[in-house]
């Protein structure tokens, strides 16, 4: 690791806190047909000592085009959070209002339209700007925030919504470190940044999503805004608990990342010793750098089923694994059918019922090193 400056505040005092070694960019997906071995970068997160932000340590990926379909969870959590919004009084109705979107896709511009809202001309200054984990793909968090910051009429509410580090800690998610996505917000971070360009946050909810989902409002302090309520107070108050600012707690992802991988290679051993065929579902980014750590091949994960088309026909980064459609599970028939994207849980297995007809089983593939492995309860 070279001499590092934070994306936000640009300190350059900090601690590496998780360091995955070399790993294939998470949205390369290769033609089966492509030989490997794929082309692999470090992937770190350091620690910034002054703001506090957690970040991607550099990144010579360039982004690919987003293949993923939006989970059914993910719209829930939308039009569950513009209800929120609107309750709150914080959605003029004739206002303007501009999104700063995933990459990855989904909008809530249509949400947003309905409760009155006009879509903002581009470059328009906008009264209700909704970045929904967008800002986390800037490499610049500091000119990202600052973007979004001048677009903000007078008297009006940024809301951003982020995957917060109290969870990632808290659910020991490792695996959220990927290339591309450049920043891992706290609350604490998130009001520092916020601070720093006279803004500050005024209100804030939270979401089951990703294992725990933030979605805070913010104002000017010209603007007169009130100042955080209970809800922030409480977020912050909880950072504090977890230790979102100790790299000493953010190195314990290190341990976690370790015995994750240790314990599916194990299960997946263990399947293919009792003559079990196991299929994933999921060719999600976060499953790429715990496939390669635990050093999986299609000898012990037969395929990984995923409902988007373009995905299908490719193979996993870094494996031999293929991608299919999920066509393929009435043919296989799987003993188990590895969940790489917990959110997708209830989604899939009403829309896939045939799997425990056949006698299947569900596993969570994060549940796989938190505890013994043999057993592993199903979802």
């Amino acid at each position: 690791m070279g001499e590092q400056s934070c994306r936000a505040c640009a300190c350059e005092v900090g601690d590496l806190v998780l360091d995955l070694g070399e790993q294939p960019a998470c949205d390369y997906f290769p033609g089966c047909d492509v030989a490997g071995p794929d082309p692999a970068y470090p992937l770190q997160m350091w620690l910034c000592a002054q703001c506090g932000l957690a970040q991607l340590v550099g990144d010579p990926t360039v982004p690919e085009e987003p293949r993923g379909t939006e989970p059914a969870a993910l719209v829930s959590q939308a039009a569950d959070a513009v209800r929120r919004v609107l309750a709150a009084g914080l959605l003029p109705s004739g206002g303007r209002v501009t999104e700063y979107g995933s990459p990855h896709g989904g909008s809530w511009l249509g949400l947003l339209n309905g409760c009155g809202l006009a879509t903002a001309a581009a470059n328009e200054p906008a009264d209700v700007i909704i970045d929904c984990f967008g800002m986390m793909h800037a490499p610049d968090q500091s000119s990202a925030l600052a973007e979004r910051a001048a677009r903000l009429a007078s008297g009006g509410v940024l809301l951003l919504q982020y995957h917060s580090l109290d969870t990632i800690i808290r659910c020991g998610q490792w695996n959220a470190l990927r290339h591309g996505h450049y920043a891992y917000y706290s609350t604490t971070a998130m009001s520092a940044m916020l601070a720093a360009i006279e803004f500050s946050p005024l209100t804030a909810w939270e979401f089951d999503l990703y294992g725990g989902t933030v979605l805070l409002a913010a104002g000017r302090h010209a603007d007169g805004r009130a100042e955080p309520d209970e809800a922030v107070r409480s977020l912050l108050a909880r950072d504090a608990a977890a230790g979102v600012r100790d790299a000493d707690v953010l190195t314990g992802l290190q341990t976690r990342a370790r015995l994750h991988a240790e314990g599916l290679r194990e299960w997946l051993v263990a399947q293919r010793s009792g003559g079990r065929t196991v299929v994933g579902y999921g060719a999600a980014s976060r499953a790429v750098a715990l496939l390669r750590l635990a050093e999986v091949d299609r000898s012990l994960l037969q395929a990984v089923i995923d409902a988007s088309p373009a995905k299908v026909g490719l193979r996993m980064p870094g494996t031999d694994i293929p991608i299919v459609s999920p066509a393929e599970l009435a043919s296989v028939k799987p003993d188990a059918v590895l969940l790489f994207v917990a959110d997708l849980r209830d989604e899939v297995k009403a829309a896939f019922p045939q799997v425990e007809a056949a006698g299947g089983r569900w596993i969570d593939a994060d549940s796989l090193g938190s505890f013994p492995v043999r057993g592993s309860a199903g979802l």
